[in-house]
């Protein structure tokens, strides 16, 4: 594993541990050498991991769609910022640079990046591991949901385990890095 990109808030939420999570996240991912892949902001959370992994002097390549870049929300001190016409082509962006997938506490936004990802995983577009890092219980009911969504059929429960969840940074990265054998990708 050489990238991972997080999905995160472009707000920074009402409990402060989310900013502290996204520091610890950002600490590890430099600490491992990886590249950080995020949505280019300079907002939320999704800024202050970029700020963090800047000031200890990781990589870190935001990829922004021009829109928002022209409300001056971008990063301009990503190490790249790579501007896409629209946030479809950002999230393909995004997953054809990473090579792991993280979504801490966000919005629409960070859920729809997640579930796409998540799909197209489903699909057998690509064969790169998803967890929630599961800040304060925040996603528990998320979780919850798409355990309902199996025990209702309407997933499958091979498709439900392609979302790791761990509540720590290190218990995530161990259940992304343990090896698996998911299907051969149609793409990557």
């Amino acid at each position: 594993m050489k990238s991972i990109c997080v999905y995160c808030g472009s707000k920074g939420g009402t409990n402060p541990v989310y900013r502290e999570a996204a520091i610890d996240l950002a600490d590890y991912i430099v600490d491992q050498g990886l590249r950080l892949i995020n949505g280019g902001g300079n907002i939320g959370i999704m800024g202050v991991m970029a700020d963090r992994v800047l000031a200890r002097g990781g990589d870190c390549v935001g990829v922004i769609p021009l829109g928002l870049r022209e409300k001056e929300v971008a990063h301009y001190g990503m190490t790249e910022l790579i501007t896409v016409p629209d946030m479809h082509s950002r999230k393909l962006c995004m997953v054809n640079l990473s090579d792991a997938f993280i979504a801490l506490p966000g919005g629409f936004g960070t859920l729809d990046e997640l579930f796409e990802t998540l799909t197209w995983s489903q699909l057998h577009l690509h064969r790169k591991p998803i967890g929630l890092l599961n800040v304060n219980n925040f996603f528990d009911h998320l979780v919850g949901m798409m355990d309902h969504m199996v025990d209702e059929g309407f997933l499958k429960a091979d498709a439900r385990d392609l979302m790791m969840v761990a509540d720590t940074v290190s218990g995530l990265f161990h259940l992304l890095n343990a090896p698996s054998t998911p299907p051969e990708a149609k793409w990557s």
